[in-house]
């Protein structure tokens, strides 16, 4: 008689082989890594600086009001005359600058006389255009201010 156990045994062996297989495949699966693996060189990413902030214009020199004050206004502003404020005298100016801009335009355009002194008209330039005066009263406030 032939033992039981050689019936048995292949049979049983053969059934295991399909189990174990699937066990290992799926023990293998649970230890991989879920993410690709990396390039073995990877390209650095390409980074772009922030733009500088805008840098402001340059404030352009008043030429035209410079150039009339040196020929015409210093005459007296330059010295005081009269009651005339010197630019850069802030105490002078500070009063006068804060009546505005369309007020000392037409101070010096038109003449004036207050208790400190006397405006002539268009700073005794006669032959001064209003923009030219006006350009001289912006560089004095300029200087001033």
């Amino acid at each position: 008689m032939t033992p039981t156990h050689g019936r048995t045994g292949p049979t049983l062996r053969a059934a295991a082989r399909p189990l174990l297989a699937a066990t290992l495949l799926l023990s293998l699966a649970a230890c991989s890594p879920s993410e690709p693996a990396p390039a073995a060189n990877p390209a650095p990413a390409a980074t772009t600086a922030p733009a500088p902030a805008p840098t402001p214009a340059p404030v352009a020199e008043n030429t035209v009001g410079k150039g009339v004050y040196n020929k015409t206004c210093s005459l007296c502003h330059g010295a005081g005359v009269a009651g005339a404020p010197k630019p850069g005298d802030k105490a002078d100016w500070g009063p006068r600058i804060a009546q505005g801009k369309d007020t000392l335009y037409k101070h010096a355009l038109e003449g004036f006389t207050g208790s400190k002194g006397a405006m002539p008209a268009r700073g005794g330039g006669a032959s001064l255009t209003d923009d030219e005066v006006k350009a001289a009263v912006d560089h004095m406030v300029s200087l001033s201010s």
